[in-house]
Order: C-alpha cells, then structure tokens, then sequence
C-alpha cells in the first residue's frame, strides 16, 4: 500500500493542491491551462485527484495505529 500511497496518491493530491493554491493566489487555472477549459482531459484529471484524495483518506484512516490499553 505504500507504493500507492507514495508514488500515485501523494503526487495527484499535490498537483490538486497546487493548482488550488495557483487559483486563489492568482486566478490562474493550472490543469485548464494545460488540457484546455472543460475539456474531457482535463475532467479525467479533476477526477482523478478528487480520486486520489478520498483513496488517502480511507487509507489513513484504516492504517491508524489503533490504541493499546
């Protein structure tokens, strides 16, 4: 799973993090830029790190080491 985490995962949610902070810092949409406004290309993109964020999330979520008492 660390693979997936470290090598697919972590990059989409950056490059989502990156664009999202290129918008509103500068009004400047980085992956409409580069695939066109609203084109499939750049919907499959959008997708994708939507994707990833919520696939990170269930996996930190079940990977928490749980509490011993």
């Amino acid at each position: 799973m660390r693979g997936l985490t470290h090598y697919v995962l972590v990059p989409l949610m950056f490059i989502g993090a990156l664009n999202w902070g290129l918008i509103g810092i500068f009004g400047f949409d980085l992956v409409a830029f580069l695939f066109g406004p609203a084109t499939l290309l750049t919907n499959i993109v959008y997708s994708l790190i939507g994707i990833a964020a919520v696939a990170w999330l269930i996996i930190i979520w079940f990977d928490r080491p749980t509490e011993r008492r």
